[in-house]
C-alpha cells in the first residue's frame, strides 16, 4: 500500500468512524428514553392518572444528543494546538538541544527519519515518569506533529531498538493517521460525556450527605449507568480503527530501518519485562489508540494492539518464549543507555547490545552528488516514493543529517538564531535584490536581527542544493516554540521577502512558500487542511500552469520544454487541449494553483507527482537543484519526498549517537 492508498484509507477509517459515532449516540439516546419510560411506567403504578409525554421524551432524547455533540465538539477544541497539546496532556517535557546522550540519540534518531521522509521535524516530548516502554506521534498534519516517548523507553531500549519504534510512529506521522486519532479523542469524549456527567453528580451528591442529595446520587448513577454504553462504544470504536494499523505501521518501521531486529526487540522487551508499555498517566484512556504498545491493559474484546506475540512473530517468525526469560533475567541489573561507555559506544556505532539485535547491519553513509551533477527520474519511481521512505532513504538522512555544519545545527536548535536562519536561506544572490530584502527585514526586525541574518547567510550560500531544505526542517521545532504574534511577524516578513522582486528564482520562491504555508498550518493546525475531494478535471487550468513552469525551468530550449510538458499534461489529463504557455509571472500563477492542487483527491495528487517529474525532465534525468525543487514542491502539496539520491555515490561508514 503506497502513501496515497494510505490517504484513501484513511478517509475510509474517518467515515467508518462517523458512522459508529452515530451508532453510539442512538444507542446512548435510545437507552435514556427507555429508563426514563421505565420511570414514567413505575410512576403509573403511583398515579393512574398521568400519561406519557412523548414531546417531553422528543425534547430528552434531543438533549441528549445535542450534550454528546458538544462534548466532542469541546474536546476537539481543546485538542485545537496539535500535536504538542496531546503530549503535554500527558505530562510529557520538550526536549531540544541537549548534552544528555539518551536525549541527544532519540533527538537524532528523529531528525533523521523526518529528513528521509520529507517532512518538518516534529517537536520531540518525553514522558519523564513512565517508566514502561512506550511512543505515540500526535498532530493534524505532519507540520505540527510531536513524537513522544517514555523515559523507560529511552533507558531500555539500543538505538536500533529506539529507531524501530520511531519509524513505527512515523509511519503515523506520514499515513493521515494522526488527524484521525485526535478526532477519535474527541468523538469517545463526547460519547463518554454522559457517564462522566453522572459519575461527578454521584461523588459530589456522596460527599455532600444533605437529605436531598438522595435523588441526585441515584440520578447520577442512572446517568452513569446508562453512559457506560457509551464507555462499551467507545472502545470498541477505538479497538476496531486501531487494530489493523499497528500491523501496518510495524511493516513501515522494518522497511525504514532496514531490519527486523530492532522493533522486533523493543516488542520483545514490551512482553518480558515488568513495566511493559502500560502508562501511569490518569490521561492513559484518552491516548491508548495511539500508543506503539498497550498502555491500559484492554481485554481482548477492547484491546486497540494486536496481541504482543502476533506483533512479534509476523516480525521473527523464530521467535520463542524462551527469548523473554533471557530478556528479563538481563534486566535485573540494567545498565541504562549512557551509563556505562561500552553501551554508549555500541549505541554510536549502530551495533545493538548483543542480548538485543545480535547482528544489526552497521549503517553506511551514501556520499552526496556533486551540485551540479544530474540524478535519474522515472514518473512512477518518485510517486512511489512519496510517503514512502526506505533503507536507501535513511541512509541518505544519516549523510545529509551529518553534513550539516555544526553552526547552523545550532542557530536553528535555538529561537533567537531560527528565524534569521530562515531568513539567510531565502535571501537572493542578487545584490540589488538582497538590499531591497534587507529594507523589508529592516521594517519588521531590528538591526541586530538584520546582521544576524547576514552573517548566516554567507554560511547558508555556500551549503549544497541538498542541505538547504533539511536545514530549514531542523529549524521548525524552534520556530514553533515562538509565541503567535512573533510567529506572524515572521510570516508577514517572508512573505515580504518573496514579494521583494519579481524576478526572485523558481527556487527561492518555491523553498520560501514552502517555509510559509508550514509555519501558517502550525499556527492553526486543527484548520489544516485534511485529504481533499477535488477532481484532476476541475483543476486543469492550474495543473497547466504548475507544469508550464516546471517545464520552462527544467529545460533549456523551448522545443524540449514544450515537448516535457505536453508529455506531462498527456499523462495527466489525456485527451485535454492544453497548449504549452508558461506564465510570465509564474509566482502569481502559483500563489493561485498551489490552493487548489492541494486539495486534490489522492489519486489526482499521485498523477500530479508523477507529471511534476516528466514536465521537468524530457531525458529522465535532473539537476540536483531541480530534483530538490521537485521535493519542495512536493511538500506544499502535502506529499512528502524522500531526498532523491538512492543508491547515488559511494559508501562510508556513518557514526552518530
Amino acid at each position: 500500500m503506497n502513501f496515497f492508498e494510505h490517504q484513501e484509507q484513511a478517509r475510509r477509517q474517518t467515515r467508518r468512524m462517523l458512522f459508529l459515532f452515530a451508532l453510539a449516540v442512538a444507542a446512548i439516546v435510545a437507552a435514556t428514553d427507555f429508563v426514563v419510560l421505565l420511570a414514567i411506567g413505575l410512576d403509573k403504578t403511583h398515579h393512574a392518572d398521568s400519561g406519557t409525554s412523548w414531546g417531553a421524551i422528543f425534547v430528552l432524547s434531543i438533549a441528549v444528543a445535542t450534550a454528546i455533540l458538544l462534548g466532542s465538539a469541546y474536546r476537539i477544541a481543546t485538542l485545537g494546538g496539535g500535536g504538542a497539546a496531546v503530549a503535554r496532556e500527558l505530562g510529557g517535557t520538550e526536549t531540544s538541544s541537549s548534552d544528555n546522550f539518551a536525549y541527544r540519540r532519540f533527538r537524532n534518531i528523529v531528525e533523521e527519519m523526518a529528513i528521509a521522509s520529507g517532512v518538518p521535524v516534529p517537536r520531540i516530548f518525553v514522558l519523564e515518569n513512565e517508566a514502561g516502554i512506550n511512543a505515540f506521534a500526535s498532530g493534524y498534519t505532519p507540520n505540527d506533529a510531536a513524537i513522544t516517548v517514555t523515559r523507560g523507553a529511552l533507558d531500555k531500549l539500543t538505538r536500533d531498538e529506539l529507531q524501530g519504534v520511531i519509524g513505527h510512529e512515523f509511519s503515523h506521522v506520514l499515513n493521515g493517521d494522526m488527524r484521525l486519532n485526535i478526532r477519535l479523542m474527541g468523538v469517545v469524549f463526547g460519547i463518554l460525556v454522559l457517564a462522566t456527567i453522572g459519575r461527578k453528580l454521584a461523588e459530589i451528591s456522596g460527599r455532600t450527605r444533605s437529605r436531598d442529595s438522595g435523588g441526585v446520587v441515584v440520578f447520577g448513577i442512572a446517568l452513569f449507568v446508562v453512559g457506560y454504553i457509551g464507555v462499551v462504544f467507545a472502545r470498541l470504536i477505538k479497538a476496531s480503527i486501531s487494530r489493523q494499523r499497528e500491523f501496518l505501521a510495524d511493516a513501515s518501521a522494518v522497511q525504514f530501518t532496514r531490519q527486523t531486529g530492532g522493533i522486533a526487540g523493543a516488542l520483545k522487551k514490551l512482553a518480558a519485562l515488568a513495566e511493559g508499555s502500560k502508562l501511569s498517566s490518569s490521561n492513559t484512556e484518552d491516548v491508548a489508540h495511539m500508543l506503539f504498545g498497550d498502555g491500559v491493559g484492554y481485554s481482548a474484546l477492547f484491546a486497540t494492539h494486536p496481541p504482543l506475540k502476533q506483533r512479534i512473530l509476523r516480525l521473527d517468525p523464530a521467535f520463542d518464549d524462551a527469548e523473554l526469560d533471557g530478556i528479563a533475567a538481563a534486566w535485573d541489573k540494567p545498565v541504562l543507555v549512557g551509563e556505562s561507555d561500552t553501551d554508549a559506544k555500541l549505541s554510536i556505532s549502530g551495533f545493538a547490545p548483543a542480548s538485543a539485535t545480535p547482528g544489526a547491519p552497521r549503517d553506511r553513509r551514501i556520499a552526496l552528488p556533486d551540485a551540479d551533477a544530474r540524478v535519474a527520474v522515472t514518473p512512477a519511481a518518485v510517486a512511489a516514493q512519496v510517503g514512502n521512505p526506505g533503507t536507501d532513504d535513511r541512509r541518505s538522512a544519516r549523510t545529509i543529517h551529518a553534513t550539516i555544519p555544526d553552526a547552523l545545527r545550532e542557530a536553528a536548535y535555538r529561537q533567537e538564531k531560527a528565524v534569521p536562519l530562515v531568513f539567510a536561506l531565502v535571501l537572493d544572490a542578487r545584490e540589488d535584490v538582497r538590499a531591497r530584502q534587507r529594507d523589508t527585514l529592516m521594517q519588521h526586525y531590528d538591526a541586530g536581527v538584520v546582521a544576524l541574518v547576514e552573517s548566516l547567510a554567507a554560511e547558508t550560500a555556500a551549503l549544497h542544493p541538498m542541505l538547504r531544505l533539511p536545514l530549514a526542517s531542523l529549524a521548525f521545532p524552534a520556530l514553533r516554540r515562538r509565541p503567535r504574534p512573533q510567529l506572524d511577524i515572521f510570516v508577514e516578513a517572508l512573505y515580504a521577502l518573496i514579494a521583494a522582486d519579481g524576478r526572485v528564482d523558481l527556487d527561492e520562491y518555491c523553498l520560501a512558500k514552502l517555509i510559509r504555508l508550514q509555519v501558517i498550518e502550525s499556527l492553526a493546525p486543527a484548520a489544516a487542511s485534511a485529504i481533499g475531494r477535488v477532481k484532476l478535471t476541475d483543476a486543469a487550468r492550474d495543473v497547466a500552469a504548475l507544469f508550464g513552469v516546471l517545464a520552462k525551468h527544467g529545460h533549456d530550449d523551448e522545443a524540449s520544454a514544450s515537448r516535457a510538458y505536453l508529455g506531462a499534461i498527456d499523462d495527466v489529463l489525456p485527451g485535454r487541449a492544453l497548449p504549452y504557455a508558461p506564465p510570465d509571472d509564474f509566482a502569481s500563477a502559483l500563489d493561485r494553483a498551489f490552493p487548489t492542487l492541494d486539495r486534490l483527491a489522492p489519486a489526482g495528487k499521485e498523477l500530479i507527482i508523477a507529471g511534476l517529474v516528466r514536465a521537468i525532465s524530457e531525458d529522465g534525468t535532473v539537476r540536483v537543484a531541480e530534483a530538490e525543487l521537485l521535493r519542495v514542491i512536493a511538500a506544499a502539496l502535502h506529499c512528502p519526498l524522500p531526498p532523491l539520491i538512492a543508491g547515488a555515490g559511494s559508501s562510508s561508514d556513518v557514526t552518530s549517537a
